[in-house]
């Protein structure tokens, strides 16, 4: 059994499969790179252990902090300590409205207290109330919908900022239906997308709990814990150029052109981004291959610095900012990593980590700086929007090249071609980030789903649920 990828999916599917399989069960992950976790990745910066790729997952969704807890790190987990943020609109940072979904706001009266739009983008939103309905038979990208319900402030100064902190991507571009699907089904529903937002967050009972939860290690400490657990052989710097099918299984080429090295298997779970997956389903997919090859993904760096907290003249006392597009600021969102997570502080009390994001699909000529620059860029924006001084303790750049799928309009039915092709191969699965959802949760079910279908292959007789089912 062979898993390619060593990202959080592969990494979950290949810990699936052994709880399914058991001690007889062989599972070898192909990882290109030099290291496991893909996009989870944590590194010190002044002697704090901070998260240098994905910061958190949704704790209302179960798949991440089960599959954290399973593997040993149930203690771990830990929850924000203020989910109090702020939004740069309009020359000044303003408190995210309250009762907000993904920007959609659902209290006009909150978002008007705000100040994040002018009072002539305010009235634009409550003629949602009285225009007629907006009809949707199909996918639609996010700003179609939003704009036509509440106008094009919305779309700038709260829709633009959330997407762009989740995919680095435009609401122009990005489909309703795959990045905002309880908004999607409402507004086939509702009239009012005021009145559709307000029943989404009444959903949410009194006490639900954290939305957000991460690791005192931080997510970059998940990765190796599941490739532990899994029990598999994990093989790093192996890029699997060619995937074909053999007489019995699966025939996957490796190594350097001149020196391939084959590796055989009963059965593959691909858990690559979409580039990477539809070359290996070019020969035996070619359908599946041509719809992940036109899935755009956008680049982004994480820039994270630690100052004194003496730097800063009044500490922050939220957990960060986004910025909208239209402010035309390189650096798109803000985290006070001290004061998101207490863990931090309590590590060293005086010393604030942040991290800044900067870039979203279409900016790629802001990454083309050197690491001094962007460092420079985002010091600049401490200075100028929370008035530090000073220079850091400490900081790191990480890039993410073509990290962040973009769900385009038309992407879940994409997604579908994508599976039916790989339906007809039997003992062959995908998973990842393409797919389903960008969060860890996700990736995890993904992964889940991944190993259920190949070992219907393996074992048809579902014996192996008995053991330990991936679906249970």
């Amino acid at each position: 059994m062979v898993v390619v990828g060593g990202g959080i999916a592969g990494l979950a599917a290949a810990w699936y499969l052994r709880q399914a399989g058991g001690d007889t069960l062989r599972v070898t992950i192909l990882e290109g790179s030099p290291r496991i976790g893909g996009k989870l990745c944590a590194s010190e910066v002044a002697g704090l252990a901070v998260d240098v790729g994905a910061e958190a997952m949704l704790a209302r969704r179960p798949e991440g902090k089960e599959l954290a807890r399973l593997v040993g790190l149930g203690d771990d987990l830990v929850y924000p300590g203020t989910t109090r943020s702020a939004i740069y609109s309009r020359g000044g940072l303003r408190d995210m409205p309250k009762g907000q979904v993904l920007g959609v706001p659902s209290d006009l009266a909150a978002l008007g207290r705000t100040g994040i739009l002018s009072p002539a983008g305010l009235g634009r939103v409550a003629l949602d109330q009285v225009l007629p309905p907006t009809m949707i038979t199909g996918d639609v990208s996010v700003a179609a919908y939003i704009r036509a319900r509440m106008g094009g402030e919305v779309v700038d100064r709260l829709i633009e900022p959330m997407l762009g902190g989740v995919y680095a991507g435009r609401a122009e571009t990005l489909s309703l239906d795959a990045t905002m699907p309880r908004i999607a089904a409402v507004a086939r529903s509702e009239r009012s997308l005021l009145t559709a937002a307000k029943a989404i967050t009444a959903e949410t009972p009194e006490g639900a709990g954290p939305v957000f939860t991460t690791l005192r290690g931080g997510m970059g400490s998940l990765p190796d814990a599941v490739a532990a657990a899994s029990g598999a052989e994990i093989r790093t710097g192996v890029t699997v150029r060619e995937l074909l099918r053999a007489e019995s299984g699966w025939r996957l080429v490796t190594g350097p052109v001149p020196r391939p090295e084959t590796v055989t298997a009963d059965a593959v779970v691909i858990a690559v981004p979409g580039p990477a997956a539809s070359r290996l389903l070019a020969a035996e997919a070619p359908a599946a291959a041509t719809e992940l090859a036109r899935i755009e993904y956008a680049s982004m760096a994480i820039v994270t610095l630690a100052y004194p907290r003496a730097a800063f003249p009044e500490p922050p006392t939220g957990s960060g900012y986004l910025v909208p597009p239209v402010e035309g600021r390189p650096v798109k969102a803000a985290t006070f990593s001290s004061v998101k997570w207490p863990h931090l502080a309590e590590a060293d009390p005086n010393v604030i980590a942040l991290r800044c994001s900067v870039g979203r699909i279409g900016e790629e000529h802001v990454l083309q700086r050197d690491d001094a620059e962007l460092v420079a860029l985002v010091m600049t924006e401490m200075s100028e929007i929370m008035g530090v001084r000073g220079l850091p303790m400490d900081s790191r750049v990480t890039r993410w090249g073509g990290a962040l799928p973009q769900y385009e309009v038309g992407h879940l039915d994409r997604v579908a071609r994508v599976r039916a092709a790989v339906a007809g191969l039997p003992g062959l699965a995908v998973c990842g980030a393409a797919y389903d959802g960008l969060g860890v949760p996700a990736c995890v079910a993904g992964a889940r789903s991944a190993a259920a279908r190949v070992m219907d292959h393996l074992d048809p007789t579902r014996e192996w649920q008995s053991v330990g089912s991936p679906t249970r």
